[in-house]
Protein backbone atom coordinates (compact mmCIF):
# COMPACT_ATOMS: atom_id res chain seq x y z
CA UNK A 1 0.00 0.00 0.00
CA UNK A 2 1.21 3.81 -0.92
CA UNK A 3 2.05 5.39 2.19
CA UNK A 4 -0.80 8.30 1.31
CA UNK A 5 -3.47 5.80 1.07
CA UNK A 6 -1.70 3.52 4.32
CA UNK A 7 -1.60 6.72 6.15
CA UNK A 8 -5.81 7.82 4.64
CA UNK A 9 -6.80 3.92 6.05
CA UNK A 10 -4.80 4.24 9.26
CA UNK A 11 -6.98 8.13 9.86
CA UNK A 12 -10.32 6.19 9.15
CA UNK A 13 -9.53 3.39 11.44
CA UNK A 14 -8.35 5.68 14.11
CA UNK A 15 -12.14 7.98 13.19
CA UNK A 16 -14.00 4.62 14.04
CA UNK A 17 -12.40 3.36 17.12
CA UNK A 18 -13.02 6.81 18.28
CA UNK A 19 -16.34 7.07 17.41
CA UNK A 20 -16.78 3.32 18.60
CA UNK A 21 -15.04 4.33 22.08
CA UNK A 22 -17.30 7.74 22.28
CA UNK A 23 -20.75 5.62 21.60
CA UNK A 24 -19.90 3.62 24.30
CA UNK A 25 -18.92 6.63 26.80
CA UNK A 26 -22.12 8.61 25.71
CA UNK A 27 -24.45 5.54 25.84
CA UNK A 28 -26.87 5.94 26.20
CA UNK A 29 -27.97 8.65 23.86
CA UNK A 30 -31.11 7.72 22.64
CA UNK A 31 -34.35 5.42 23.72
CA UNK A 32 -33.50 2.06 25.37
CA UNK A 33 -36.31 -0.27 25.20
CA UNK A 34 -36.71 -3.12 27.79
CA UNK A 35 -38.18 -5.93 26.59
CA UNK A 36 -40.59 -8.12 29.01
CA UNK A 37 -41.91 -11.54 27.38
CA UNK A 38 -44.42 -11.81 29.35
CA UNK A 39 -47.94 -9.62 29.39
CA UNK A 40 -48.09 -6.48 31.17
CA UNK A 41 -49.12 -6.03 34.60
CA UNK A 42 -47.01 -9.37 36.64
CA UNK A 43 -44.38 -9.46 38.73
CA UNK A 44 -41.78 -8.98 36.32
CA UNK A 45 -43.36 -6.51 33.75
CA UNK A 46 -43.69 -4.71 37.51
CA UNK A 47 -40.02 -4.94 38.09
CA UNK A 48 -39.27 -3.73 34.60
CA UNK A 49 -41.04 -0.71 34.36
CA UNK A 50 -39.93 0.23 38.37
CA UNK A 51 -35.99 -0.06 36.73
CA UNK A 52 -37.38 2.03 33.16
CA UNK A 53 -38.53 4.76 35.16
CA UNK A 54 -35.05 5.60 37.67
CA UNK A 55 -33.44 4.76 34.48
CA UNK A 56 -35.36 7.30 32.30
CA UNK A 57 -34.64 9.86 35.05
CA UNK A 58 -31.10 9.40 35.42
CA UNK A 59 -30.14 8.99 32.22
CA UNK A 60 -32.53 11.47 30.75
CA UNK A 61 -33.15 9.09 27.95
CA UNK A 62 -36.78 7.63 27.21
CA UNK A 63 -36.93 3.90 28.29
CA UNK A 64 -39.82 2.16 27.09
CA UNK A 65 -41.65 -1.33 28.36
CA UNK A 66 -42.67 -3.83 25.62
CA UNK A 67 -44.36 -6.95 25.91
CA UNK A 68 -44.03 -9.37 24.21
CA UNK A 69 -45.71 -12.79 25.63
CA UNK A 70 -45.83 -15.99 24.34
CA UNK A 71 -43.54 -19.39 24.14
CA UNK A 72 -42.93 -19.53 27.88
CA UNK A 73 -40.69 -16.11 27.16
CA UNK A 74 -39.58 -17.40 23.76
CA UNK A 75 -40.66 -14.72 21.97
CA UNK A 76 -39.36 -11.91 23.21
CA UNK A 77 -36.28 -13.52 23.95
CA UNK A 78 -35.67 -14.05 20.59
CA UNK A 79 -36.56 -10.45 19.56
CA UNK A 80 -33.69 -9.43 21.65
CA UNK A 81 -31.09 -11.85 20.97
CA UNK A 82 -31.50 -10.65 17.22
CA UNK A 83 -31.17 -6.97 18.12
CA UNK A 84 -28.16 -4.66 17.37
CA UNK A 85 -25.69 -5.23 20.42
CA UNK A 86 -25.60 -1.83 21.38
CA UNK A 87 -27.25 -1.63 24.62
CA UNK A 88 -30.47 -0.01 22.97
CA UNK A 89 -32.55 -3.48 23.50
CA UNK A 90 -32.58 -5.25 26.75
CA UNK A 91 -34.73 -8.37 27.94
CA UNK A 92 -35.62 -8.95 31.36
CA UNK A 93 -35.11 -12.97 31.46
CA UNK A 94 -36.72 -15.56 33.48
CA UNK A 95 -36.38 -18.71 35.31
CA UNK A 96 -37.89 -20.30 32.12
CA UNK A 97 -36.81 -18.03 29.35
CA UNK A 98 -32.98 -18.22 30.07
CA UNK A 99 -32.46 -21.15 32.11
CA UNK A 100 -35.71 -23.65 31.52
CA UNK A 101 -36.32 -23.57 28.00
CA UNK A 102 -33.40 -24.94 26.74
CA UNK A 103 -34.04 -28.03 28.04
CA UNK A 104 -37.86 -28.16 27.67
CA UNK A 105 -38.02 -27.52 24.26
CA UNK A 106 -37.09 -29.64 21.12
CA UNK A 107 -35.89 -26.31 18.81
CA UNK A 108 -35.34 -23.16 20.35
CA UNK A 109 -34.68 -19.70 18.67
CA UNK A 110 -31.76 -18.51 20.51
CA UNK A 111 -29.44 -19.48 23.19
CA UNK A 112 -29.46 -18.41 26.45
CA UNK A 113 -25.68 -18.21 26.90
CA UNK A 114 -24.36 -17.79 23.67
CA UNK A 115 -26.77 -15.23 22.26
CA UNK A 116 -26.51 -12.70 25.08
CA UNK A 117 -24.55 -10.60 27.68
CA UNK A 118 -25.91 -11.13 31.17
CA UNK A 119 -26.15 -7.68 32.96
CA UNK A 120 -27.90 -8.19 36.65
CA UNK A 121 -30.34 -10.44 38.42
CA UNK A 122 -33.15 -8.10 39.43
CA UNK A 123 -35.30 -9.98 41.76
CA UNK A 124 -36.35 -13.26 43.08
CA UNK A 125 -40.06 -14.37 43.79
CA UNK A 126 -40.51 -17.36 46.09
CA UNK A 127 -42.69 -19.87 45.05
CA UNK A 128 -44.89 -21.72 47.70
CA UNK A 129 -46.61 -24.90 48.44
CA UNK A 130 -50.26 -25.00 49.15
CA UNK A 131 -52.61 -27.24 49.54
CA UNK A 132 -56.83 -27.67 49.71
CA UNK A 133 -57.91 -26.83 53.49
CA UNK A 134 -59.87 -30.30 53.51
CA UNK A 135 -56.02 -32.02 52.80
CA UNK A 136 -55.38 -33.35 56.83
CA UNK A 137 -51.99 -32.08 56.63
CA UNK A 138 -50.52 -28.42 58.27
CA UNK A 139 -46.86 -29.00 57.62
CA UNK A 140 -44.70 -30.09 54.76
CA UNK A 141 -43.47 -33.28 56.62
CA UNK A 142 -47.17 -33.67 56.98
CA UNK A 143 -48.10 -33.60 53.29
CA UNK A 144 -45.26 -36.26 52.52
CA UNK A 145 -46.01 -38.63 55.18
CA UNK A 146 -49.72 -38.40 53.74
CA UNK A 147 -48.18 -38.82 50.00
CA UNK A 148 -46.19 -41.95 51.15
CA UNK A 149 -49.03 -43.37 53.10
CA UNK A 150 -51.24 -43.18 50.18
CA UNK A 151 -49.23 -43.15 47.17
CA UNK A 152 -51.11 -42.12 43.74
CA UNK A 153 -53.67 -40.67 45.68
CA UNK A 154 -53.20 -37.21 45.81
CA UNK A 155 -53.42 -34.85 42.78
CA UNK A 156 -51.51 -31.53 42.20
CA UNK A 157 -52.06 -28.94 39.83
CA UNK A 158 -50.06 -26.92 37.84
CA UNK A 159 -49.75 -23.74 35.19
CA UNK A 160 -48.83 -26.52 32.73
CA UNK A 161 -46.52 -28.54 31.09
CA UNK A 162 -42.91 -27.62 31.67
CA UNK A 163 -43.35 -24.71 33.98
CA UNK A 164 -41.69 -23.41 36.61
CA UNK A 165 -44.20 -24.81 38.98
CA UNK A 166 -44.74 -28.47 37.41
CA UNK A 167 -40.89 -28.56 37.23
CA UNK A 168 -40.39 -27.50 41.05
CA UNK A 169 -43.12 -29.80 42.50
CA UNK A 170 -41.41 -32.67 40.37
CA UNK A 171 -38.15 -31.69 41.95
CA UNK A 172 -40.08 -31.97 45.61
CA UNK A 173 -40.99 -34.95 44.77
CA UNK A 174 -38.01 -36.82 44.00
CA UNK A 175 -35.93 -35.24 47.23
CA UNK A 176 -39.14 -36.24 49.19
CA UNK A 177 -39.55 -39.80 47.68
CA UNK A 178 -42.96 -39.64 47.08
CA UNK A 179 -45.80 -39.92 44.37
CA UNK A 180 -48.29 -37.00 43.37
CA UNK A 181 -50.28 -37.17 40.29
CA UNK A 182 -49.47 -34.45 38.09
CA UNK A 183 -52.93 -32.17 36.85
CA UNK A 184 -51.70 -29.54 34.10
CA UNK A 185 -53.35 -26.40 33.28
CA UNK A 186 -53.34 -23.51 30.85
CA UNK A 187 -52.38 -21.04 33.66
CA UNK A 188 -52.80 -20.16 37.58
CA UNK A 189 -56.64 -18.98 37.33
CA UNK A 190 -57.83 -22.04 36.39
CA UNK A 191 -55.22 -24.22 38.28
CA UNK A 192 -56.23 -22.17 41.96
CA UNK A 193 -59.53 -22.28 40.73
CA UNK A 194 -59.77 -25.87 40.88
CA UNK A 195 -57.64 -26.01 44.26
CA UNK A 196 -59.74 -24.47 46.24
CA UNK A 197 -62.94 -25.93 44.84
CA UNK A 198 -61.30 -29.08 45.81
CA UNK A 199 -60.69 -30.84 42.52
CA UNK A 200 -56.73 -31.19 43.05
CA UNK A 201 -55.46 -31.25 46.40
CA UNK A 202 -51.72 -29.42 46.45
CA UNK A 203 -49.90 -27.03 44.44
CA UNK A 204 -47.24 -25.16 43.66
CA UNK A 205 -48.11 -21.43 43.05
CA UNK A 206 -46.41 -17.92 43.28
CA UNK A 207 -46.34 -16.29 46.45
CA UNK A 208 -47.61 -12.82 45.84
CA UNK A 209 -50.99 -14.71 43.77
CA UNK A 210 -51.25 -17.82 46.38
CA UNK A 211 -50.87 -14.88 49.60
CA UNK A 212 -54.50 -13.46 49.43
CA UNK A 213 -55.92 -16.85 49.36
CA UNK A 214 -54.08 -18.73 52.20
CA UNK A 215 -55.31 -15.28 54.27
CA UNK A 216 -58.71 -15.55 53.10
CA UNK A 217 -58.86 -19.51 54.34
CA UNK A 218 -59.15 -20.81 50.92
CA UNK A 219 -55.89 -22.64 51.69
CA UNK A 220 -52.82 -23.53 53.51
CA UNK A 221 -49.66 -22.30 52.97
CA UNK A 222 -46.58 -24.93 53.70
CA UNK A 223 -43.58 -23.75 52.54
CA UNK A 224 -41.90 -21.48 50.55
CA UNK A 225 -39.47 -23.20 47.68
CA UNK A 226 -36.46 -20.21 47.81
CA UNK A 227 -32.96 -20.94 49.87
CA UNK A 228 -34.43 -18.32 52.89
CA UNK A 229 -37.47 -17.60 54.39
CA UNK A 230 -39.42 -14.95 52.64
CA UNK A 231 -40.09 -11.53 54.01
CA UNK A 232 -43.55 -11.73 52.50
CA UNK A 233 -44.22 -14.19 54.98
CA UNK A 234 -42.02 -14.67 57.11
CA UNK A 235 -43.47 -17.46 59.59
CA UNK A 236 -43.56 -19.69 56.51
CA UNK A 237 -40.33 -22.53 56.79
CA UNK A 238 -38.62 -23.02 53.49
CA UNK A 239 -38.76 -26.55 51.49
CA UNK A 240 -35.01 -26.41 52.82
CA UNK A 241 -35.60 -26.47 55.88
CA UNK A 242 -36.71 -30.17 55.64
CA UNK A 243 -34.86 -31.07 52.62
CA UNK A 244 -31.10 -29.05 52.49
CA UNK A 245 -30.29 -27.83 49.68
CA UNK A 246 -33.25 -27.33 47.95
CA UNK A 247 -33.97 -23.77 45.94
CA UNK A 248 -36.08 -23.41 43.01
CA UNK A 249 -36.96 -19.25 43.25
CA UNK A 250 -39.10 -17.84 40.21
CA UNK A 251 -36.18 -15.15 39.00
CA UNK A 252 -36.02 -11.98 36.52
CA UNK A 253 -32.89 -10.49 35.40
CA UNK A 254 -31.68 -7.96 32.84
CA UNK A 255 -29.85 -9.13 29.55
CA UNK A 256 -28.49 -8.01 26.43
CA UNK A 257 -27.55 -9.55 22.98
CA UNK A 258 -23.86 -10.89 22.86
CA UNK A 259 -21.62 -8.67 21.67
CA UNK A 260 -22.63 -5.46 23.88
CA UNK A 261 -19.73 -3.50 24.54
CA UNK A 262 -18.73 -4.61 28.21
CA UNK A 263 -18.76 -0.49 29.26
CA UNK A 264 -22.20 -0.57 28.51
CA UNK A 265 -22.79 -3.79 29.69
CA UNK A 266 -21.12 -2.61 33.34
CA UNK A 267 -22.91 0.74 33.10
CA UNK A 268 -26.64 -0.59 32.99
CA UNK A 269 -25.41 -2.76 35.50
CA UNK A 270 -24.27 -0.65 37.76
CA UNK A 271 -27.15 2.17 37.30
CA UNK A 272 -29.72 -1.77 37.96
CA UNK A 273 -27.75 -2.07 41.22
CA UNK A 274 -28.18 1.37 42.33
CA UNK A 275 -31.87 1.25 41.60
CA UNK A 276 -32.47 -1.81 43.53
CA UNK A 277 -31.16 -0.53 46.55
CA UNK A 278 -33.43 2.45 46.88
CA UNK A 279 -36.31 2.34 49.64
CA UNK A 280 -38.77 2.76 47.22
CA UNK A 281 -38.14 -0.09 44.91
CA UNK A 282 -37.55 -2.46 47.52
CA UNK A 283 -40.82 -1.50 49.35
CA UNK A 284 -42.59 -2.03 45.22
CA UNK A 285 -40.96 -5.01 44.85
CA UNK A 286 -41.39 -6.43 48.64
CA UNK A 287 -45.43 -5.38 48.10
CA UNK A 288 -45.30 -7.91 45.39
CA UNK A 289 -43.60 -10.80 47.37
CA UNK A 290 -40.35 -10.05 45.13
CA UNK A 291 -36.99 -9.73 47.19
CA UNK A 292 -34.82 -7.06 44.81
CA UNK A 293 -30.80 -8.86 44.40
CA UNK A 294 -28.92 -6.79 42.07
CA UNK A 295 -25.68 -8.56 40.64
CA UNK A 296 -22.38 -7.62 38.97
CA UNK A 297 -22.37 -9.39 35.15
CA UNK A 298 -19.91 -11.94 36.25
CA UNK A 299 -22.21 -13.07 38.84
CA UNK A 300 -24.71 -13.07 37.40
CA UNK A 301 -23.32 -15.15 34.37
CA UNK A 302 -22.43 -17.72 36.92
CA UNK A 303 -26.11 -17.64 38.49
CA UNK A 304 -27.35 -18.18 35.27
CA UNK A 305 -25.16 -21.73 34.28
CA UNK A 306 -26.12 -22.88 37.23
CA UNK A 307 -29.44 -22.67 37.31
CA UNK A 308 -29.20 -24.07 33.54
CA UNK A 309 -27.84 -27.18 34.73
CA UNK A 310 -29.98 -27.74 37.64
CA UNK A 311 -32.80 -27.49 35.69
CA UNK A 312 -31.41 -29.14 33.15
CA UNK A 313 -31.35 -32.48 35.56
CA UNK A 314 -34.83 -31.79 36.78
CA UNK A 315 -36.39 -31.49 33.07
CA UNK A 316 -34.68 -34.70 32.05
CA UNK A 317 -36.20 -36.35 35.57
CA UNK A 318 -39.29 -35.20 34.55
CA UNK A 319 -39.67 -36.53 31.30
CA UNK A 320 -41.19 -33.28 29.97
CA UNK A 321 -40.89 -31.89 26.43
CA UNK A 322 -42.53 -29.64 24.38
CA UNK A 323 -42.08 -28.76 20.36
Amino acid sequence: MKPGLFSIACGIAALLIAGGARAQTDYPNRAIRIVVPFPAGGATDIAARLLAERMAIDWKQPVTVDNRPGAGGNIGSDVVAKSAPDGYNLIMGVTGSHAINTSLYARMPYDPVKDFEPISQVAVVPNVVVVHPSVPANTLPELVALAKKEPGKLNYASLGNGTAAHLTMEMFKSVAGIDIVHVPYKGSAPAVADLIAGQVQTMVDGLPSALPHVKAGKLKALAVTSAKRSRAAPDLPTIAESYAGFSADAWSGLFAPKGTPKAVVDKIAAETQMILKLPETQKRLGELGAEPVGSSPTEFAQFVQREIDKWARVVKASGARLD
